[in-house]
This record gives structure tokens, sequence and C-alpha cells, in this order.
């Protein structure tokens, strides 16, 4: 049995969508970032005490690419056979850990966590996260998914940041509307039911206590990460 600890933000999700894909089952352990992830269990599991973390008969795997890739091998499912489609797969789940997740999650922590105190820099990862809806909106010129026409873990990877994005009030004026290949493609991904319920995975804590547990964890603002 697969165990899962993990919460509900976008790196969480990326794998409650991919255990439901390929019809995996699995334990859920959900982690409140406001202070779990630094207990001597969890830390154990991860010592960069981050989310999500995947135990596997006693294999433990942390980072939430690393963790999309072991689960297609593990299932045949989701990771293209063949040595260009592997490739282009595999390229676009390492273009949104180093591209898309930290430029937009750094727009969250400075307009969300830093309430906008410092314009300038907000603005410089609003027009880098604006950039990137645009390359990946010619990416997506003339084809289905993030890797090619074919569904993959890529595109499991891209869609809770990319969804995010979208649903939360400080980044929605994100220019995603007006690259109409990204803005169908996300439609099109979030119409499987898969992914519907994935995202509900785990449940979210009220917003009261998730708000708290994002500003905790901020670095610079929080108190949480202080030596």
């Amino acid at each position: 049995m697969i165990d899962i600890y993990t919460d509900a933000t976008a790196n969480g999700q990326k794998v409650s969508i991919a255990l439901e894909e390929m019809g995996l089952d699995y334990n859920v352990h959900r982690i409140w970032l406001g202070g779990e992830q630094l207990t001597s269990e969890f830390t154990a599991l991860n010592p960069n005490n981050k989310i999500p973390v995947l135990v596997d008969d006693g294999l433990v795997v942390t980072e939430s690419g690393a963790i999309l890739i072991y689960l297609a091998e593990k299932t045949g499912k989701f990771l293209p056979k063949d040595p260009k489609g592997r490739i282009r797969t595999i390229e676009m789940v390492f273009n949104q850990m180093s591209s898309l997740g930290p430029m937009l999650g750094q727009l969250f922590v400075f307009r969300g966590s830093w309430e906008n105190k410092a314009p300038e820099v907000s603005n410089r990862y609003f027009v880098e996260v604006s950039r990137i809806y645009a390359v990946l909106n010619k990416r997506l010129e003339g084809q289905l998914y993030m890797a090619g026409d074919e569904y993959t873990v890529a595109d499991m990877a891209f869609l809770p940041w990319i969804r995010n994005g979208s649903i939360v009030p400080f980044t929605s004026d994100l220019p995603l509307r007006t690259n109409p290949n990204l803005a169908a493609w996300l439609e099109r991904v979030l119409a499987r039911p898969a992914v519907q319920k994935g995202l509900t995975i785990p449940a979210p804590f009220p917003e009261d206590k998730h708000m708290e547990a994002f500003f905790s964890a901020t670095v610079g603002v929080g108190t949480l990460h202080n030596a």
C-alpha cells in the first residue's frame, strides 16, 4: 500500500491526481504546513520538511516531479514508451518544477504573504509568470497536451499550478484567457474525472487555518522557520 504525506497545495495535488489517474490504492496522511512538517516523524521522511512525500513498500520518494515519474514508471501509465515521447514528457515535468512553480510561488508570496509591499518585486514575478504562460501557449499550438497529443504526467505537473493561478484572488490578472491554447488545455484537463477527484485530496483545512500556515511558513514573514 502506498502512503502519501501531503496537503491541499499545488505540489500535493499533482500526486493526488496521479494516484487517481493510475487507479492506485493509497493512504492519505494530511500534513498541516503550519508546523506538522517540522515534527521528528515527518523530518525522518524528508529532512527538507516539504510535502509531498510518498512511501511505497519502504521506499521513500520526495519531490513532486520525482514522485510523478516514479508512479508513471511503476504503473507503465502516462509516460510514453517511445524515447522521444518519454524525454519530452520528462522535459516538461522538469520545466514545471524549475520555471512555473518557483515563479508563481514567489508571486503568491509577494502579493499574498508580503501583501504587495514591494510592488516592484511582485511585478518581476508577474511579468515572468506571464512570459511563461505565453511560452506554454506556444508549446500547445497544434497539440492537445504539454508533451504532445498524449495526456501525461507533465499535464499533471502543470495543472494544479495553473488552476491555482486562475482562482487565487491576488493573481486573477494573470493572462490566462489571452493565451487561448493554454486556457483550452486547462478546461480540457479539468474535465477529467480523476483530476476532479484528485483536486479534493486531501480535503483542505479551513481557509483561516490554511492561510495561517501559508503566512507562518513564509520565510521573512512568518516565524515557523526562524532559527
